[in-house]
């Protein structure tokens, strides 16, 4: 079974799909059969991180399938002890040495670590990469407007896409006005939030029960409609398939509303905010 999936356009012409596959924690063989299902199943956006320890994995993922590389999108991210611009080149030959891939088609800084003050050197090691085809689009992941406000302004290049932590109990409003204000793109990381807790909430109960889905669709509608890339971790075929299955309804103004409504001001998952969170 092959679910299509609708695609997005970034500001420099790249497409992407609407939801990808999270693969933090898929790693070894396991993962890489976990992967190779969701490919299966229709996903086509993959993401991971140096960090992850699994780009491996997700490149051997890649070799398995039958979908040739050109029709998957591969994301990796930089992390933080390596923005300076010439570690930031060597890191981004390495992820794909570890891949064996020949290009990224998305490659993100993973945090802006402000009180190193390297993300900009970074965000350079970034352009160039792209002009010498290692990765086909660049953008930033957890970086507030101050900070990709700098980038353009010191390099004369906005990221293409910014991944944020962005759920029903934290829905960045704001950051997500600037990023369509700016065109730049929204991918939720953490879209579901913490299973546990948003699948006790009533109010998301009382729109599944009405619309005959689960939770999770209901959420990763939310995150479609709200015009945010999701990328929802599992490594479970029926899962996967489940997560896929959100375009044959919609939901309505009302139902966006109190979904969006849910949010908290305190309510990132971890208490990471990326003025002063700082990732290695």
């Amino acid at each position: 079974m092959h679910t299509e999936i609708p695609e997005i356009t970034l500001n420099d012409g790249v497409t992407l799909p609407v939801i990808g596959l999270g693969t933090y924690r898929l790693n070894g063989n396991a993962g890489a059969n976990a992967i190779n299902s969701a490919i299966d199943l229709g996903y086509r956006l993959i993401d991971t991180a140096y960090n992850y320890e699994n780009e491996g994995t997700v490149g051997e993922a890649v070799r398995r399938s039958s979908v040739p590389r050109e029709n998957l999108k591969i994301t990796s991210k930089l992390p933080g002890r390596y923005q300076s611009y010439d570690k930031a080149i060597t890191a981004i030959q390495e992820s794909l040495f570890r891949a064996g891939l020949h290009y990224y088609d998305l490659y993100l800084i993973h945090w802006p670590n402000p009180k190193q003050d390297n993300y900009v050197d970074a965000w350079q090691a970034l352009i160039d990469a792209k002009k010498w085809g290692l990765i086909r689009s660049i953008g930033v992941c957890n970086f507030l407007p101050e900070h990709m406000e700098r980038l353009e302004k010191e390099t004369g290049v906005i990221p293409s896409i910014n991944q944020i932590e962005l759920h029903p109990f934290f829905n960045q409003e704001q950051q997500r006005k600037w990023h369509h204000e700016h065109n730049v793109k929204t991918e939720s990381w953490s879209p579901l939030a913490k299973a546990n807790t948003v699948f006790q909430n009533e109010t998301i109960n009382k729109i599944a029960n009405h619309h005959h889905k689960t939770i999770s669709q209901i959420i990763l509608r939310w995150h479609y409609q709200l015009g945010a890339i999701s990328i929802p971790k599992s490594a479970s075929p029926k899962r996967q398939l489940e997560n896929i299955s959100i375009f044959d309804f919609a939901l309505n103004e009302t139902e966006m509303g109190a979904i969006s409504e849910l949010t908290h001001p305190d309510g990132r998952t971890n208490d990471q905010d990326p003025a002063t969170y700082e990732e290695f």
